[in-house]
């Protein structure tokens, strides 16, 4: 078995793959501005990584035949983590990534209350609490009183719901990774998983059935968007794969949640997106909440 790697490195490591994420959204960003559409965005970053971790398998020499009896399992998570991959993009095309971010980091949220729907245990009452301090931080990011008062973009409500629905259908693909899929190996599940979100999207697609979402950029920057967001999505969740046997994530998982401000960071730094005072203070608590409950799960 590997040794895990030193503690600074594993979280540096970490933070590193959590960083290019956050980029890859910036990117995406910048591309969709110009036009690209979504689908096309997600076929390229899934290809990309497709290819990199069959070259992994092959390297490993990894057996690619799934264990019997999860098939229609791993074929339902590939459309969920597609499903969620549209969601995400959604969200990140219609309001602040950070915002965006912050929303679909409820997933640990939603994962807590579909296991104890489930027949799993229920949530205790520090976990209540964590659960409603994310909320009335998640109020705060959302600036709910302006909303309900009418002000605000229009496009806040679409990318919003596209977020919630993302953060939802991932705990729900966290669920069945790891109660129905647990027996089929890492790397295995996540090639299978990336292959079902290509043939996704590329069916949706090229099959007409969700018109404009192939559209190719319509200015040079948004190709090299295109280009980057491609590079990143691949290149982090490669290195988070590769890594992951040596990263021991009982222990650090919870500094995975550096995404979203990270994002923030770039955000504010390439985009000119910036946040209030008081959506920065609800950041602050969502993030701290997350932590805390990814804590007490781990």
């Amino acid at each position: 078995m590997s040794q895990p790697f030193p503690r600074l490195l594993a979280v540096l490591i970490l933070v590193f793959t959590s960083s290019s994420f956050a980029a890859n959204h910036i990117a995406a960003r910048i591309a969709f501005d110009q036009g690209t559409g979504l689908l096309l965005a997600i076929l390229c970053r899934s290809g990309l990584t497709l290819l990199v971790l069959f070259g992994l398998l092959l390297i490993r020499r990894e057996s690619l035949r799934l264990p019997a009896g999860t098939g229609g399992w791993q074929l339902l998570l590939g459309l969920l983590i597609a499903t969620q991959s549209f969601c995400v993009y959604s969200a990140v095309a219609r309001i602040p990534v950070a915002v965006a971010l912050l929303v679909v980091n409820l997933a640990p949220l939603f994962l807590v209350l579909l296991t104890w729907a489930l027949g799993g245990p229920r949530p205790t009452r520090r976990t209540a609490l964590l659960m409603g301090m994310i909320l009335v931080g998640l109020t705060l990011v959302l600036d709910v009183p302006a909303r309900l008062a009418g002000s605000g973009d229009t496009a806040w409500g679409p990318g919003i719901a596209s977020g919630v629905a993302a953060a939802a259908v991932f705990a729900v693909a966290l669920w069945i990774t790891e109660h129905r899929l647990s027996a089929v190996p890492g790397t295995l599940r996540s090639m299978m998983t990336i292959g079902v979100v290509f043939v996704a999207a590329a069916a949706a697609g090229f099959g007409g059935a969700m018109p404009g979402m192939m559209t190719p950029p319509a200015a040079t920057s948004g190709w090299l968007a295109l280009l980057c967001l491609t590079l990143l999505y691949g290149t982090a969740f490669s290195v988070l794969f590769i890594c992951m046997p040596r990263l021991n994530l009982a222990r650090n998982a919870p500094v995975m949640n550096v995404e979203p401000v990270s994002s923030l960071l770039f955000a504010w730094l390439i985009l000119g997106q910036a946040l209030g005072s008081l959506q920065l203070l609800g950041g602050a608590i969502v993030l701290g909440g997350i932590v805390l409950l990814a804590l007490r799960r781990g």
